[in-house]
Parts: C-alpha cells; sequence; structure tokens
C-alpha cells in the first residue's frame, strides 16, 4: 500500500502514456486490418479510411466499448492472491502495455497484421506467471479465448463466403446484374445497420445510463436499419451504366454500384472495431487507475471512467492516420484480389462476426476475423485465388505473437518491480 501512495501520480502517468501508446498500435495494426478491405477493393481512399476511423472506431469505443474491458481486465487473471502487494498488478498492468505496444509499432512498421488481442493476453499471461505463479492464470478463460481465435476467422470466412454466394445468384448471375443490384442492394445495407445496431443496444449502453428491452431494442435497430437502407437507395440510384466500362468488364457498372455500400460497410466495421478491441489498450490502464485510486484495493471490477474510453479512441484514430497504410496494403491488396463486391462480403461478414463477438464479451481477435473474411470471399474463386506465401508468412506472425508479448511482459515487469520496490 505503502508504494501506491507514494508513487500514485507516477504510475497514473505512466499507465495513460501507454495506454496511449498501446492504442496508437491497436490503431496502425488492427484497424488497418477493419479498413483494409475497403481501401484494397478501391470503394474508399486511404485518407476516407482516416476519416471514418475517427468518426465510427470513437463512436464504437466511446458507446459500446465497456464490456469487453472488464474480459480482459479480470477475467485472464485471479488477482487475490496479492490482495496485499497491489503494486504487483500495476507493475505487472504498465508492463503489459509496454510490451504490447513495442510489438504492435514492430509489426506495424513490416506490414504484418498480427492480433493486438493475442499481444495483450500474451503479455498479461507472461506478466501473470512471472510475477504472481502459474497458479494465478485462469487457464480455463484462456481455453476459451483461444477457441475463439479459431473459431472467428472460421465464423467470418463462412459468412464472407455465404454472402458473396448470395450477391452472386440474386446479382451477378442474372440477365440484367446492375438492375438487381439496384433492386437487392438497400437490402444489403438494412443488413449492416440493423445487425450492427441491434447487437450494440443487446449489449447494453449501461455507462451511458441507457438500457433497453428486448422489443424496443429490436425496434430501435429496424428503424436505425431502414433509415440506411432509404439513404442508401438514394446513393445506388446515383450510380450510372458505364457501357464503355462494361465492355471490357462486364459486371464493371454493378461493382460501381457496390462502392456506396462499401462506405456502410466500412463504418460498420470500423464501430465494431471500436467496440471490441479498445479494451485491449485501456483495459489493463483501468486496471492500474482503480487500485490507485482506491488506495490499494485490488478489484475484480472497476468503473470505467468516460475520459479513458475517450483516451483509448483518440488513440486509435491516431496510429490509423501515422502508420496504418502499411498493414492496409497486406490485408486488402496481397491476399486476394478484392472488388467492391468482394470487399463488401468480407467485411459485412467481419463486422457481423465482431459484434457477435463483442456482445458475448469474448476478446476475439479481430485480424483472425478480417484475414478469415478476405480468404472466404477468395475460396468463393477457388483455392487457387489466394497468395498461400502471403497467408503462411501472416499465421507465423500469428504464431510469434503470443510469446513475444509474453516475454517482453515479464522483462519489463521485473524492470519496474526493480525501480520502484
Amino acid at each position: 500500500m505503502e508504494i501506491i501512495n507514494s508513487y500514485g501520480y507516477i504510475f497514473i502517468a505512466m499507465a495513460v502514456i501507454f495506454g496511449l501508446y498501446m492504442t496508437w498500435g491497436i490503431g496502425a495494426n488492427d484497424v488497418a486490418n477493419a479498413m483494409g478491405t475497403s481501401v484494397g477493393s478501391g470503394a474508399i481512399t486511404v485518407k476516407q479510411a482516416i476519416i471514418i476511423a475517427a468518426i465510427f472506431e470513437f463512436s464504437g469505443a466511446f458507446l459500446a466499448g465497456g464490456q469487453v474491458t472488464a474480459t480482459i481486465r479480470s477475467g485472464i487473471i485471479d488477482p487475490t492472491g496479492i490482495a496485499g502487494t497491489p503494486e504487483i498488478l500495476v507493475y505487472g498492468m504498465l508492463a503489459s502495455l509496454l510490451a504490447a505496444a513495442i510489438w504492435l509499432m514492430i509489426a506495424s512498421q513490416r506490414g504484418w497484421p498480427v492480433s493486438t488481442t493475442h499481444t495483450i493476453v500474451g503479455a498479461i499471461v507472461g506478466f501473470a506467471v512471472a510475477g504472481i505463479g502459474m497458479d494465478a492464470v485462469q487457464w480455463g478463460k484462456i481455453g476459451g479465448i483461444v477457441a475463439s481465435w479459431l473459431v472467428s476467422p472460421l465464423l467470418g470466412g463462412i459468412l464472407a463466403l455465404l454472402l458473396m454466394l448470395s450477391v452472386r445468384k440474386l446479382i451477378l448471375n442474372t440477365e440484367q446484374p446492375f438492375r438487381q443490384a439496384q433492386k437487392w442492394g438497400p437490402f444489403y445495407v438494412f443488413l449492416v445497420g440493423f445487425i450492427v445496431a441491434l447487437v450494440t443496444l443487446f449489449k447494453g449502453l449501461s455507462h451511458l445510463k441507457l438500457e433497453l428491452s428486448t422489443g424496443q431494442s429490436v425496434l430501435a435497430a429496424l428503424v436505425i436499419g431502414l433509415i440506411l437502407a432509404f439513404i442508401g437507395k438514394i446513393m445506388i440510384n446515383k450510380v450510372k451504366i458505364d457501357e464503355d466500362a462494361d465492355q471490357d468488364y462486364h459486371y464493371a457498372s454493378v461493382e460501381k454500384a457496390f462502392v456506396p455500400m462499401m462506405i456502410f460497410t466500412a463504418c460498420a466495421m470500423a464501430f465494431a472495431h471500436g467496440s471490441n478491441d479498445v479494451a485491449n489498450g485501456i483495459g489493463p490502464m483501468a486496471a492500474v487507475l482503480s487500485i490507485v485510486g482506491s488506495g490499494g484495493e485490488v478489484a475484480q471490477k472497476a468503473g470505467l471512467p468516460l475520459w479513458v474510453l475517450l483516451l483509448g479512441g483518440t488513440g486509435i484514430v491516431l496510429g490509423l492516420a501515422t502508420m496504418g497504410y502499411k498493414v492496409m496494403q497486406t490485408i486488402g491488396t496481397k491476399i486476394t484480389e478484392l472488388t467492391p463486391t468482394r470487399g463488401y462480403c468480407a467485411t459485412l461478414a467481419a463486422a457481423i462476426t465482431v459484434v457477435l463477438a463483442s456482445k458475448t464479451g469474448l476478446p476475439v481477435s479481430t485480424t483472425h476475423i478480417a484475414v478469415g473474411a478476405v480468404m472466404g470471399v477468395g475460396l468463393a474463386r477457388g483455392i487457387g485465388a489466394l497468395d498461400l506465401r502471403v497467408l503462411g508468412n501472416i499465421v507465423i506472425s500469428w504464431l510469434v505473437t503470443l510469446p513475444v508479448g509474453g516475454i517482453l511482459a515479464a522483462l519489463f515487469f521485473f524492470l519496474f518491480k526493480g525501480i520502484f520496490g
């Protein structure tokens, strides 16, 4: 307790700086994954992706980012064994943030789409094993998280494949594909708004004191979906047939019709990502603030100040703006060739999977989901449409992430313990 009282303000300052650094890394890597499909398909530019992320990542983090944070903060390790020495948890959370942030910076510079969830979970486990002991890790919870890493790309891939097949059947493989795109386009836009709104409302925006019943949530989601479908219809109807382009590529005009629809999915993906992955950066920071603020009490659950969510959202946007383009190139152009129809299916599938996972409180990997979804639309054209060499490099970077996060966090933990202890 004495150490907490003596260095409390220093710990808070370190938590804020490391938390901002970590969320910057999330923006540079994970958000770039989330926006890569939209940019890679040519639907939006990098500058537009940054603007969309600035608004919707921020909104997702602020409105719906609270629940997953509790899983990261208190679900992975059991801190009851160090109730008498809360500074151990403070060192560990600071070490986890710094370790994860450094690895994300290295990966982003090299264009590797690694998982921020992998990184922070690996870091927290590494600190817990080094600082508390093997028994402190909730291995059952870790098993559930690991299972979600396997299930999430599979779900993202299957959903993307099914959406791609539906687009083929309803639009591409018809006599008048452009007319069919205009007909079905608003329905696909409705799907985006309805699902993202429904899951967000089901989750409950408790920290904003807004709780709706199931019926109210469904009704509100229907209204939001219909409003977006109406706006989408207006935007799609403004697209004109380009007969010259259609001679070179039969579906050129259809792809143009999907560009405004991609804007909606890009917004949905950014919102979904902000609601799920902001937790990776602000969860450990919130734990430090809680311990210092209570004078050393180690609580399983802690209140989440709104300014922490705002800080997380700011860091994410800064990361995407300064270094996100490298990872965007990998996810958007190197795995498979993306067009607006393929990019739309991949992004919508990824957004649905992320918001569903966010609803359950499982910190799934947005990276795995995004890569799985891109693979899904690629597989719709056969295995030859995928660059297996690029996928192999991505998988290797995933495997390395967990141990690197754990080792770095253990080293930083002993460093902080030496400095303050």
